[in-house]
């Protein structure tokens, strides 16, 4: 891999973002498994082996290909509320060796098993989309350096004619940078918590692996490196909690109607009388039509008497108004059972005047409808 490859793939940290903010915001931790492909590596021969293959007629460059492997990566990260994530990450990946080709000059090569290792620090920057309150999926689209080791454990290029082979054993690290796209599937019922699904890009610069060629009797003959390629696929699935997730609003609940305004029908008589006038009968009937039709549950008939007479008789005269009324109310449809009936003699005036003082605002019954 060339170092313009790696620059290229570092810019995608500079992309400009649009989306808005999304809720993720403070500390979390993530993490994820999956699978892992191994590009075909280019192998070089560097230094003492290049010229002891040149030499011998052999190809100095040969290919690699590898099994499908595994991936693992664990983060520790912080969200800043407004849809940008920064990311501390180890990862490591495993894949065996399928097969070594390409060495011209040796006749039927082979690789007699090993596997390649690789595991890494990195950084990484994420931006994640704003799909609106509640929504089912939360795409999102990061980038990382950082530095990774790639190991190659026993690998050995078996000549089938003459018995000798080259075994690469080793490592090196060298500066790592990786692309990611993936979603998040917030689970409603766990504040923070999600189930994420990536797909990676993951590659280093090229490095130089120890190598040995040994004779068909084990003797080493000659100690040099091949330089090698590290490009990786991976597809992960993971979790993802946030510690400081807020939890979902409480569902709205419409609040109450408000009760009606209770309402007031006034009932007038003559001195001294408790028989119903025309325009009383008339202001009972508007009243009872009232009731029935808001559905009205307590009626409140209430008597009363100007200051003419003694209290205690104004007190039985207002009950004998209020009767009168119930009465009527009832002929008109009211149920007794919804009225309360009372009475309060001279103590309730309409128009406060002094003892013995005929006032005919004070001779009424009070209708009121709640």
């Amino acid at each position: 891999m060339s170092l313009k490859k790696a620059l290229l793939a570092a810019t995608v940290l500079a992309l400009p973002v649009a989306a808005q903010a999304q809720p993720v915001s403070g500390l979390y931790i993530a993490g994820g498994l999956g699978a892992n492909w191994l590009q075909d590596s280019t192998l070089t021969s560097q230094g003492a082996i290049r010229s002891v293959l040149g030499a011998s007629g052999i190809g100095q460059t040969g290919d690699a290909s590898f099994n499908t492997g595994w991936v693992g990566v664990l983060s520790l990260g912080y969200g800043f509320g407004n849809g940008v994530r920064a990311e501390i990450e180890g990862n490591y990946r495993d894949n065996e060796i399928d097969g070594i080709s390409g060495f011209s000059g040796i006749a039927a090569p082979r690789s007699q098993g090993g596997s390649v290792q690789s595991y890494g620090v990195m950084a990484n920057v994420l931006y994640d989309f704003n799909m609106g309150p509640g929504a089912f999926v939360v795409p999102y689209i990061g980038a990382g350096i950082g530095y990774a080791i790639q190991n190659w454990d026993s690998v050995n290029i078996r000549n089938s004619v003459t018995g000798s082979q080259i075994n690469l054993d080793g490592d090196n690290g060298n500066f790592a940078y990786q692309a990611i796209v993936g979603a998040a599937f917030p689970i409603a019922s766990v504040p923070g918590l999600a189930i994420t699904a990536e797909g990676r890009y993951f590659a280093t610069l090229s490095d130089d692996v120890d190598a040995t060629i040994r004779t068909a009797n084990g003797q080493a003959t000659q100690r040099g490196a091949f330089e090698a390629d590290n490009a990786n696929w991976s597809l992960l699935i993971g979790v993802r909690y946030a510690f400081n997730a807020a939890p979902p609003p409480p569902p709205v609940v419409a609040p109450a109607a408000a009760p009606a305004p209770a309402r007031t029908f006034l009932v007038f008589f003559d001195w001294d009388r408790a028989n119903l006038t025309e325009r009383a009968r008339q202001i009972i009937a508007e009243a009872a039509q009232n009731a029935q039709r808001v559905g009205t549950t307590r009626i409140e008939v209430a008597g009363h008497a100007d200051r003419s007479g003694t209290p205690q008789y104004n007190m039985g005269l207002s009950q004998r108004r209020a009767d009168a009324v119930a009465a009527e109310l009832e002929r008109r449809g009211v149920p007794r059972s919804a009225m309360v009936i009372q009475a309060f003699g001279e103590t309730r005036p309409l128009v406060p005047t002094a003892d013995g003082v005929r006032e005919p605002q004070n001779r009424r019954v009070e209708i009121v409808l709640r």
